[in-house]
Parts: C-alpha cells; sequence; structure tokens
C-alpha cells in the first residue's frame, strides 16, 4: 500500500514543482497572484465606497422635504463656503495644528532619552510606557479623561489643596478656551486629543533619532562644535522627517476624529463630527460627501509636502 502511494505523492510532488519553477520563472505572476485579492479588497471595499460616497457631494438635498435630488449641482460645495461651515473648517484645522506641535513638544525629549541614552530594561519599559495606553480601549480612554477634567474630577480637587482653585477659574475664564469646567472646553478637548495621538509622534521621532549615526556626532564634536550646535546643525535636522512622519497621524487623526468632539468639549462641530452628524441625524448625506472631501484635499497636499520632507523614511 505504501508503494502504491509513492507514485501519487511524487506525481503531487512534480505539479507543485512545476508551478513553482513558473512563478520562479516569472515573478510578475507571482506577484499579481498575491496582490490581486488585497488590491481588489482596498480597490472596491474602501476606494469604491469612498468615491461612491464623493459622487453624493455633486447632488443636492431638497430643504423642504429632504430628499436627495439626483442632478449633477455644484450647490454643496457652495454650502461649504457659509459661515458656519467655514467655521466648522477652521475650527478643526486649528486644532489639528495645535494638536501636532503639542504633540512635537511634548513627544521629542521623551523620543530623544530613549534613543540617546535607555538601554537593555529601560527601553523596554520606555516602548511599553508608551505602547501600554494603546491597549486599552479607545472609548474608555476618553471617557476617564471626561471624569478627570469635570468640575468634580481630580485636576479641581487637586487645586483646591494646593489653593490653585483662582488659576483653574482664570483659565476657564480666559476666552474661547475656557468653559464652565474642562470637560467642556476646547482646552479640554485639546488635553485630550495630545494625550491620545501622542504615542503616534512619539515612535516615529524615535525611530529616526536612533537611525543618526553616531560617527556625525563625534565628527561634530571634533570639529569643536558645542552640544548645542551639534544638536541644531546635526541631531535634529536629521530627526525632522520623523516628526512630520509623526504629525501625518497626529494632524490627520484629529482633523477626521468625532468621538472626542462629541465627549469632551462644548459641543462644537469639527470636521469629523460635522460628517457623522449630517449623514447620520441629519440626513444629508450631499453635504457630508462634501465635507469628506475637505479633510482628503487638505490631507493630499500634507502628504506630499510630508514626502518631499523624507517623512515616509522615518514611518
Amino acid at each position: 500500500m505504501t508503494v502504491a502511494a509513492l507514485p501519487e505523492t511524487s506525481a503531487s510532488g512534480g505539479r507543485l514543482g512545476a508551478l513553482a519553477d513558473y512563478l520562479y520563472r516569472r515573478p510578475g505572476v507571482l506577484l499579481a497572484a498575491l496582490l490581486t485579492l488585497p488590491l481588489a479588497w482596498i480597490g472596491i471595499v474602501y476606494i469604491g465606497s469612498l468615491l461612491a460616497l464623493l459622487v453624493y457631494a455633486f447632488f443636492s438635498i431638497d430643504e423642504f422635504s429632504g430628499v436627495i435630488i439626483y442632478e449633477p449641482t455644484l450647490k454643496t460645495f457652495a454650502d461649504l463656503l457659509a459661515p458656519a461651515n467655514l467655521d466648522i473648517i477652521l475650527r478643526s484645522l486649528v486644532m489639528a495644528i495645535c494638536v501636532t506641535l503639542a504633540c512635537a513638544a511634548l513627544a521629542f525629549p521623551i523620543a530623544y532619552y530613549a534613543a540617546r541614552y535607555a538601554r537593555g530594561g529601560w527601553k523596554a519599559l520606555f516602548y511599553l510606557a508608551v505602547m501600554l495606553p494603546l491597549w486599552s480601549s479607545y472609548l474608555v480612554r476618553v471617557y476617564a479623561w471626561k471624569l478627570i477634567l469635570a468640575k468634580e474630577g481630580i485636576i479641581t480637587w487637586i487645586a483646591t489643596k494646593l489653593h490653585l482653585t483662582w488659576l483653574l477659574d482664570l483659565i476657564l475664564a480666559t476666552p474661547v478656551i475656557g468653559g464652565p469646567s474642562l470637560s467642556i472646553s476646547y482646552l479640554g478637548t485639546f488635553i485630550v486629543f495630545v494625550y491620545i495621538w501622542l504615542p503616534y509622534m512619539i515612535l516615529p521621532i524615535q525611530a529616526a533619532l536612533e537611525r543618526v549615526p553616531k560617527t556625525l556626532i563625534e565628527a561634530s564634536s571634533d570639529l569643536g562644535a558645542a552640544p548645542k550646535a551639534t544638536f541644531r546643525h546635526v541631531i535634529f535636522p536629521l530627526a525632522v522627517p520623523g516628526i512630520v512622519a509623526g504629525s501625518i497621524f497626529t494632524f490627520s487623526l484629529t482633523l477626521g476624529d468625532y468621538i472626542i468632539p462629541q465627549i469632551i468639549g462644548n459641543s462644537s462641530y469639527y470636521l469629523g463630527l460635522a460628517v457623522y452628524s449630517l449623514q447620520g441625524t441629519a440626513g444629508n448625506i450631499p453635504l457630508a460627501a462634501a465635507f469628506t472631501l475637505i479633510p482628503i484635499v487638505i490631507m493630499g497636499f500634507y502628504l506630499w509636502g510630508a514626502k518631499r520632507m523624507g517623512a515616509f523614511d522615518a514611518l
């Protein structure tokens, strides 16, 4: 019985060997076989659905009946120029820029220490500390911050114990950023955004700093450069691609997020929340599709500039 099975096994192996030889001689066929299904999934499910949504931006909605009028028009794009909609776009851009700058300022010293000085167990502890928040639920972290920033939260309690309630009241009374409490203010929204996206800035910067050759730093020192000059002319320029790479995450994620502004803040609309509300509660899919185009265009230019600065090499 075993002998009889040998020819079949050999024949099967021969067919597999012939297929392997065929694919080896034709790498293009192998590449197509490997990528066809994933690319079809991305092209049909993701890009296809996105294009289908954007098509709705060229339709309009009847203001009285709420019925979508399936006739090509640019009226919906003109609606984006309304003061209320321009305010949403400007608010989202300012918040995304501020969050990105704050994340870069906080992340750089942490990443610099991890790349230059942390070794062995300390480096493992660094990665654990940075990644640990990402292991918990996104919603749990946001709701936890809502309790922390609330008027009865721990920040108010600490300010009371340290007799700094006057300072907290002064911050809350500040125009634009203030509010009834930190959890109902632009400042609170900003704090939560920075906390949530900070790991996405730390890791690319740390990766970029790890790539800085020690020989360049030693050469700078041998040529008489002070540590500040070495940092300014050698280390920081080589870390810029990492900063830009991290900013891709922090900027785009802030620009499109709709959960944090819905839970933290004064219910002011941002781009993500506007799209969520318009296509859901309001049922105005054409205007939601037009709003969707705004972050796509912004990120298109942003990624183009980031690529020119070598940010993709630090991802």
